[in-house]
This record gives structure tokens, C-alpha cells and sequence, in this order.
């Protein structure tokens, strides 16, 4: 379909003014970063809404080229969840729109750039442009907790590289990957920043997210663990506590920590390698100092259904299998990616359904690569990991590890043309995307 733009003169009624435009960020000493971002911070500001009542949020597009913002985990219309995919109009250099929606459901979603980068590592999710939205619930919330931190993940200083030439690469027909050189959790690198300052006896409940164009993190903070309360925003029916988080390309976890251990703390990444570049935050208890500590956690798998029911979920109407493969672009060519055998466009359509009706997605990811599969103005229930069945997880994207499989069951009760793509920015723009239709 052609793609809309967007003419519209700012909204004086707007609750919300976003502005996004070049920013130098330093995130160290004399380590700046140029990208572009919202409002002139990285994140941006953070939209608090409330559920149930009508919001306009008014975007000004500097950034130099044509853009869009997505609310990210909302089920509102399709021309307003900022998708080309789905008819939402692009915002042309130097123009306003203004979008307006109901916001649902409650809990932690996120906003970001939804423009195709391809090539361009400064561009949409590789770059500044994202923030957390907040939808607060008409009554209730995540749990008793003292205090609330927000921590949004981030890498930078993108650059295609073939992994084969690195040693530790696949075989040389693949083609070009992003790495990174640096990474943020919060505002600046590990060290660099204000620390997370607490108290003993603290319930701090940290609101968590992965918005890096397409590297999964996770997280431990030694001598402490996590209690997950959500993922993806929805409340889990079984509040699990862990010694490691692990969080793909636009996942979210609200998640309690008591502060039990009084001390000098790294909270950070897992993996050195993304640690040393600065993904991590130094969590600093009152009336203590020095030198921040890290031990290793014990190695462990992630598992959705450790938060799930063992009971089975409702049976589908219809069940739908996807499958996920990877066409190697060889060195110094680019991959492209297939859902059953096609890419984007011609996977729009990739199914249509019926409104009312219960589908289950089998997802079966036949590639050595991870995925963070994300589905546009729904939520699902996942119902299967692996060989594992499980029920009552709500989330709108789903990690799918190299060769492995999952099931997913939505209900159809959003009409309207609805974007279905792995959440890895440069799977996405090489075909890894398909268009769900209501018939």
C-alpha cells in the first residue's frame, strides 16, 4: 500500500509534545555519541497514561528522515500504532502528527521509532529514539514495593561486520552481522553514571527493558535476586524469583528486588564482553563505598513456564504453523530472512482470521539465530516451550533461541491490519515480516 504522510499542524490539546531530533549523548567522559532521540534524552521522557482514557500525543520529526513512532504492547487502531505495514501515516522530515488512541492494556510497554533502517545503523531502533510509556491501571498495581526504577538497555556504535572473518563466526556463506562497541543500562555506561542509591530493607521494583536494535542481554545483580511480578507489562500467574533475567530485543520485566545485602553492587550484563563495553549500573546501599563487586551467577536456562500454569491453555479454533529460515547473503552480502518460505512483501498477507476466534501460532525457528518475536496490537498466552506446555504468560513477544520452538495462542479481537516481525531490526528489514488480516 502507498505509504500515508503525515501534514498535520500541532495540537494545541496535545497531553504529550515529542520532539525527535539529532542529539550528541555522551554516555562517558569524552565518549559522545550522535544519534538522534526524543526530546533531547536518551531514554525519552516517560509517557505516564491512564487506562481507559484518550490520549494525544503530539511528534514533531527533526530527525532528518521519514519516521514514525510506535507505542509498543497497546491494542489500539491500526493507524495509529505508527506501522507503515498498517496504514499508519509517515511523519515526513519537518512535520507534526499527532497521535491519538485509548490506552490498554495497563503495564509497562515502551515507545520507539518503527522506520526501516537497512543499512543505516543510526537509524530507528540502533538509535536513541525510544522511552517507556506507562499505562497505570484504574485501580491496583505490580505488587508492594518502596520505590520504582526505570532501566532501559542499549547498544551502540553499530558496525557490519562478517563473523566468519572474526574466527568465532559461523560458516563464511553467511553474510554481515551488526556488533557493537559500546552499551548502556540507564543513562550512561557502566561506572560513568549516578548510581542506583538504597537502603537496607528496600523493595525497589525495577522496571526493565531491552531496547537495543538486535542484541538480547541478561542481567544478574550479585547477592541479590529477582522476583518477577510481569513480563511484557502483564502480571504473571506465578511470581517466580531468579538469580539471572535474561530480556531479548523488546521484552520488558517488572521485577522486586530486596535490598538484603548492603554493599557496593554491579548490576549488569551476564556476559563480560557486553559488560565491559558498559552494559551495567552500580547499585550503591546508603552509608557504603568503594569499589563496586561482580561474581559471576551460576549458569541457568531460561524458562517462560517457571511463571506460567502447569494446566493446559483453552483449545485453539485454529492452529497455524510458521516457520523461520535464514538465506545467507555470504561475505559481505547481506541475509535475508523467510517466514514459510517468504519475505516481506510477500508475506502480506500472511494469514487473515476471524474476528472472535482463538489461533494458535506454531513457531518453529530453524535458523542459528535467536529471534524476538513480536506481535503488533495483541497480546498472546504461551502455551507451549519446547516439549513444555504451559498457560496464563501474556506477552507480545516471545525469544526464540537458535532451532528450537514455541506455541503461542491470540484471540482475534482487534480488527484490523496487525504487523507480525522478528524485533532484530535488521531481521525485520531483510524480510523476517508478515501482514495478519481480518477477514
Amino acid at each position: 500500500m502507498p505509504f500515508l504522510r503525515a501534514q498535520t499542524a500541532p495540537d494545541e490539546a496535545a497531553d504529550y509534545r515529542i520532539t525527535i531530533a539529532p542529539l550528541s549523548l555522551e554516555i562517558a567522559p569524552g565518549k559522545v555519541i550522535r544519534t538522534t532521540a526524543y526530546n533531547g534524552t536518551v531514554p525519552g521522557p516517560v509517557l505516564r497514561l491512564k487506562e481507559g482514557r484518550p490520549v494525544r500525543i503530539e511528534v514533531t520529526n527533526n530527525s532528518g528522515y521519514s519516521n514514525l513512532v510506535h507505542s509498543h504492547g497497546l491494542m489500539i487502531p491500526s493507524s495509529q500504532d505508527g506501522a507503515t505495514e498498517e496504514g499508519s501515516p509517515i511523519i515526513a522530515p519537518g512535520k507534526t502528527l499527532t497521535y491519538s488512541y485509548t490506552p490498554k492494556p495497563s503495564g509497562t510497554r515502551w515507545y520507539h521509532s518503527h522506520a526501516m533502517a537497512m543499512t543505516d545503523l543510526n537509524k530507528s531502533t540502533y538509535s536513541g529514539e525510544f522511552g517507556f510509556l506507562i499505562v497505570e491501571p484504574a485501580a491496583g498495581g505490580p505488587g508492594s514495593y518502596d520505590r520504582e526504577v526505570l532501566l532501559a538497555a542499549h547498544h551502540w556504535e553499530g558496525h557490519w561486520v562478517s563473523l566468519q572473518d572474526i574466527k568465532k563466526g559461523p560458516p563464511p556463506d553467511n553474510g554481515l552481522e551488526v556488533m557493537y562497541r559500546a552499551a548502556t543500562l540507564g543513562e550512561r555506561t557502566l561506572g560513568h553514571g549516578e548510581p542506583i542509591r538504597v537502603r537496607e530493607g528496600e523493595r525497589v521494583l525495577f522496571r526493565l527493558l531491552n531496547a537495543s536494535g538486535n542484541m538480547g542481554i541478561s542481567l544478574a545483580l550479585p547477592g541479590h535476586r529477582f522476583k518477577v511480578l510481569a513480563l511484557d507489562g502483564n502480571p504473571v500467574p506465578t511470581p517466580a524469583t531468579v538469580d539471572v533475567l535474561k530480556l531479548d530485543v523488546a521484552e520488558r520485566a517488572d521485577v522486586i528486588v530486596e535490598m538484603n545485602n548492603p554493599g557496593v553492587w554491579v548490576f549488569g550484563s551476564t556476559d563480560d564482553e557486553d559488560r565491559n563495553m558498559g552494559m551495567g549500573v552500580v547499585v550503591e546501599y546508603a552509608n557504603r563505598s568503594g569499589e563496586p563487586a561482580w561474581s559471576a551467577p551460576a549458569k541457568s536456562k531460561w524458562d517462560y513456564t517457571l511463571f506460567g500454569r502447569q494446566s493446559e491453555a483453552a483449545a485453539p479454533d485454529e492452529t497455524i504453523g510458521l516457520k523461520f529460515e535464514k538465506v545467507p547473503g555470504g561475505r559481505g552480502g547481506y541475509n535475508r530472512w523467510t517466514i514459510n518460505g517468504k519475505s516481506w512483501p510477500d508475506t502480506n498477507p500472511l494469514f487473515s482470521v476471524l474476528e472472535g476466534r482463538r489461533y494458535r501460532l506454531l513457531l518453529n525457528n530453524n535458523s542459528g539465530d535467536e529471534h524476538p518475536v513480536h506481535l503488533h496490537r495483541h497480546s498472546f498466552e504461551i502455551t507451549k516451550v519446547g516439549d513444555k506446555s504451559t498457560s496464563g504468560v501474556i506477552k507480545d513477544t516471545i525469544s526464540l533461541p537458535r532451532f528450537s520452538t514455541a506455541e503461542v495462542d491470540f484471540i482475534a479481537h482487534d480488527p484490523g491490519a496487525t504487523f507480525f516481525h522478528c524485533h532484530h531490526q535488521d531481521h525485520m528489514d531483510e524480510g523476517f515480516a508478515g501482514l495478519i488480516t481480518y477477514r
